[in-house]
């Protein structure tokens, strides 16, 4: 009898080479499991052994060139990392910021120097990097971000200040890669930029955010007061600000749908076991359509999510980023429903244990809920799907 792992992992769209990766990463993520990251989470602690061995084992850096230590693929197959460790009940949440988002916009955008100063670190997992864009009061408004770099006369670097707020994992990244904006000097008007800050440059200022959500990466707020930094802080071209920005965020809708499918698929799985074996009266409860109907229509809400990603990554790794832009958007929407839907439905299934620590369910309530809102709401999708694909007026 095949389970809900082995279903997924036939998947007749992939190459041999990507279903061998797909196992591979399944077995190191089920020999850390969910009981070792949940201890994490308990302890205050990082799951650093799963980081480094993921790392050392050529996963973390999948997407990346391979003449910088990478692996030479793309988002695919980084996708595939995540969802794989997701699936075995521990995802790493700063695999959507390190090298999804700042490795992926680094190595299309960067100089020589700063590939070689960050993405073999990146790779490897000794060098970890977060990403800070939303602003207190600039969440899914990117044009109203008022963090801003002015030029030093003095040095020829940058002066940035600004506060930044929901940055994960500022106090285990090496850097930040901070988008802000500098001021175009034909037009007057302020353009994004993004800028690598290391975390103990002098100005850069974070504070911890207490969260309800089960997370070994934590959150934080950030506060630059005219950060000095040098001039090669600045990642890629000046004026060509928005399109790396882009090129950095739609890899984030894709991988926060891995990590959402992911997670779907944990619940999903805990819960068919549980529906197997669970008798009150004649028959399993799984026997019972009541019970087996929800679950096999997250089944099929969690592989159509899973389609879209596949597509979302094929066309990001082909160049196409407009088209690459609608499918994110598109994937991160179905993902965040269905991992949502399947959590709720996979507690519901075990009705009290559901809500036991031993069975680790009731910790993913939080975290599916993230993934409706973050880092884009399910709302402002609707909007770029109603705007941009069916071309209908804007209302804001």
């Amino acid at each position: 009898m095949s389970t809900v792992g082995d279903t997924f992992d036939n998947a007749l769209l992939e190459s041999e080479e990507r279903r061998a990766l797909r196992r591979a990463v399944g077995e190191l993520g089920r020999r850390y499991g969910r009981d070792y990251f949940l201890a994490a989470v308990r302890e205050d602690r990082q799951t650093d052994e799963l980081w480094q061995e993921a790392g050392r084992l050529g996963y973390l850096g999948v997407n990346l060139p391979e003449e910088y230590g990478g692996g030479g693929g793309g988002l695919a197959e980084l996708s595939i990392v995540l969802e794989e460790l997701g699936a075995a009940g521990c995802p790493l949440l700063l695999l959507v910021v390190s090298p999804a988002i700042c490795g992926t916009v680094i190595a299309r955008f960067g100089t020589r120097k700063q590939k070689e100063r960050w993405l073999p670190g990146l790779a490897d997992g000794s060098l970890r990097m977060a990403f800070g864009i939303t602003e207190p009061d600039a969440g899914s408004n990117s044009h109203r971000i008022t963090t801003t770099a002015r030029r030093d006369p003095d040095t020829g670097g940058w002066l940035l200040t600004g506060r930044k707020v929901f940055i994960s994992g500022v106090d285990i990244a090496d850097a930040t890669l901070i988008v802000g904006r500098t001021e175009d000097a034909r037009t007057g008007r302020l353009k994004p930029c993004l800028f690598v800050v290391e975390r103990n440059t002098p100005g850069f200022d974070y504070r911890r955010i207490e969260m309800e959500v089960a997370a070994p990466e934590k959150q934080f707020q950030l506060f630059l007061d005219d950060v000095a930094l040098p001039a090669d802080a600045l990642i890629g071209d000046e004026d060509a600000g928005l399109l790396q920005l882009f090129a950095g965020l739609n890899p984030e809708r894709v991988m926060t749908a891995a990590f959402s499918i992911g997670l779907g698929r944990f619940a999903l799985e805990r819960a068919v076991a549980y529906a197997r074996t669970r008798q009150v009266w004649q028959t399993p409860i799984g026997a019972h359509q009541a019970v087996a109907h929800p679950l096999a229509q997250a089944r099929i809400d969690l592989e159509l999510a899973r389609l879209m990603m596949q597509k979302a990554a094929f066309l990001y790794d082909a160049g196409d980023d407009e088209a690459a832009g609608e499918a994110a958007n598109m994937a991160k929407y179905a993902a965040g429903e269905a991992v949502a839907k399947a959590v709720d439905q996979a507690i519901h299934t075990l009705g009290g244990n559901g809500l036991t620590s031993e069975y680790g369910l009731a910790s993913l309530l939080t975290a599916s809920r993230v993934s409706r809102i973050a880092p884009v709401s399910r709302e402002m999708v609707l909007n770029f799907v109603a705007q941009h694909t069916l071309g209908l007026p804007k209302s804001y």
